[in-house]
């Protein structure tokens, strides 16, 4: 979306959850303008234990409506692997630290998998 707001003088977004455990893996998605950016959010997340695993798609193009206008923007999708418990804080810091005025976050529950892999996600996300 737009970068016309500054960082900081953002309204609080709510994050919409539906009534899911605590431990239930999901997938977080959102956009941004640069990889300088998704890259900086994949490290910190990561590394902080917010998200277990982070992919970085190559830029694509976004078309969409913003403020009555055809917005066509190059942006890098991430997907972050994480629990609903984690979900609070990622969505914070995507608010702290994105320069969109109103960023994406869609959050897909993860039905199944290898039960290895979803038990190394929620041990990668178990906070400290």
């Amino acid at each position: 979306m737009s970068a016309d707001t500054p960082p900081n003088s953002k309204t609080p977004l709510a994050l919409t959850l539906p009534d899911l455990d605590a431990q239930q893996l999901v997938l977080a998605q959102t956009t941004v303008p640069d990889m300088m950016l998704a890259k900086y959010l994949a490290h910190h997340l990561v590394e902080d234990g917010i998200a277990a695993c982070a992919n970085l798609a190559p830029s694509s193009l976004s078309m969409y409506m913003w403020q009555g206008e055809l917005q066509g923007d190059e942006e890098i999708t991430l997907t972050f692997k994480t629990t609903v418990a984690r979900l609070p804080e990622l969505a914070d810091r995507l608010c702290e630290q994105h320069p969109y005025e109103l960023p994406e976050l869609i959050v897909l529950p993860v039905v199944g998998g290898f039960t290895a892999y979803l038990d190394w996600v929620r041990t990668q996300t178990r906070p400290a």
